[in-house]
């Protein structure tokens, strides 16, 4: 396994951070969705896209949230 190359991982970092990370009100869920549905416009089912794991993380994010702050209908 490759071991991580903390510099590298910041410079990448930095240019993704403002797009993928664990939204903590309403406002930055909404922005994932919209970031999300851009993806699957773009992706679509196609699961070998190189940004196909992207947009299956920015699901999870958007899910987690909406698990602990909308409450589900009966």
């Amino acid at each position: 396994m490759q071991t991580l190359n903390i510099n590298q991982t910041i410079t990448a970092w930095s240019s993704i951070a403002e797009n993928v990370f664990v939204p903590h009100t309403e406002a930055e869920d909404k922005h994932l969705v919209n970031i999300l549905d851009a993806l699957i416009d773009q992706i679509g089912e196609d699961e070998t896209h190189p940004l196909a794991s992207l947009m299956e993380v920015i699901g999870v994010l958007i899910e987690n949230y909406e698990n602990e702050h909308i409450p589900e209908l009966f």
